[in-house]
């Protein structure tokens, strides 16, 4: 069986989502997603899948969530991983004050006015935006030790957006020269947080201004299955009154969307996202550390229940099928 995974951005929190989607996964079914034949990412998700190319395995990933214990194997690679993660320094919860007003690309508004049919709301706010200052090699600093110059063998996807035309770039994929802990840097550069990530004289920011999941990047491949973690959008049609609210729904229509472009080859979709009360404890800001343990745990928990509806059990006996005898 041919198995996609595919992690959506979401920021700090967004990671705990995934970190608990994916230990759940493995508890209930048996399968690891080490074992995806091509892993995306984007933002938050490049990182969580960084860190199944490197080796950890699900529940290592939710168990440094949620600061409990490891397996030799875990513990040993995130030794490796967080001393220079430490030296390097903490990624902050807000952006900086005393920031420049000025955008960041101004020559996409012109752009934008000429073939305004073409742009992406997310990249044209990216290009508005002030360029952030917060420098991404707090988020690379941990994966250099784990990859060096070495991209993995097995499939690693991750998604950017190349902040003067607002394409849309698959490191991994496409024909980008560039090393693992860039790519997830660049993947990360959330607009007006992180600083811009130059590549080859290009400057590239966060993935998710294109889409917060890029589902769509699986169509075609002819995969058996592809399971999909989005932090950014909503489960259910229940009504949340708050801020957050229209964003979300946005990004589940844009999910659906994708997920049916997927779905049209054949390829069977599981998707997992938040529900109403998981919202709640994820709160709004997604660079917040202290809501991790609680976020990978509630997670958990709500993937164990999405795996028991009957709309999740062909693809969880697909995934069960596999599990090692």
């Amino acid at each position: 069986m041919r198995i996609g995974l595919v992690l959506g951005a979401g920021g700090v929190v967004g990671h705990a989502f995934h970190a608990g989607v994916l230990a759940a996964l493995h508890e209930v079914t048996g399968w690891d997603a080490r074992d995806a034949e091509v892993v995306v990412g984007t933002s938050a998700g490049s990182v969580v899948g960084a860190l199944l190319r490197a080796g950890f395995e699900p529940r290592d990933i939710a168990a440094r969530a949620t600061d409990e214990p490891m397996t030799v194997q875990g513990a040993r690679l995130a030794a490796r991983a967080d001393g220079v993660r430490r030296d390097a320094g903490r990624i902050p919860s807000r952006p900086p004050r005393g920031r420049t007003l000025s955008m960041s690309a101004p020559a996409a508004l012109l752009r934008a006015a000429w073939r305004p049919w073409s742009v992406r709301p997310g990249t044209l706010a990216a290009a508005l935006l002030p360029a952030g200052v917060v420098p991404t090699e707090l988020v690379a600093a941990g994966l250099r030790p784990l990859f060096g110059d070495t991209w993995p063998v097995k499939a690693l996807w991750v998604n950017a957006v190349r902040l003067g035309d607002g394409r849309r770039v698959t490191f991994g994929r496409d024909d980008v020269p560039v090393d693992v802990p860039t790519a997830v840097a660049a993947s990360c550069a959330i607009p007006g947080f992180f600083e811009p990530v130059a590549i080859g004289g290009t400057r590239y920011v966060d993935g998710g201004a294109h889409s917060p999941t890029n589902a769509d990047v699986v169509a075609r491949l002819g995969l058996d299955v592809v399971v999909v973690s989005s932090p950014m959008s909503i489960a259910g049609n229940r009504l949340r009154l708050a801020a957050d609210q229209p964003f979300r729904r946005m990004a589940r229509l844009a999910l659906a969307q994708e997920v049916a472009r997927v779905r049209r080859s054949g390829t069977r979709v599981l998707v997992f996202q938040p529900t109403v009360d998981e919202i709640a404890v994820m709160g709004f800001n997604a660079m917040d550390p202290t809501r991790r343990a609680a976020v990978t745990r509630h997670a958990r928990e709500s993937a164990r229940r999405r795996l028991d509806r009957h709309d999740a059990r062909e693809v969880r006996d697909v995934l069960s099928a596999l599990r090692p005898a």
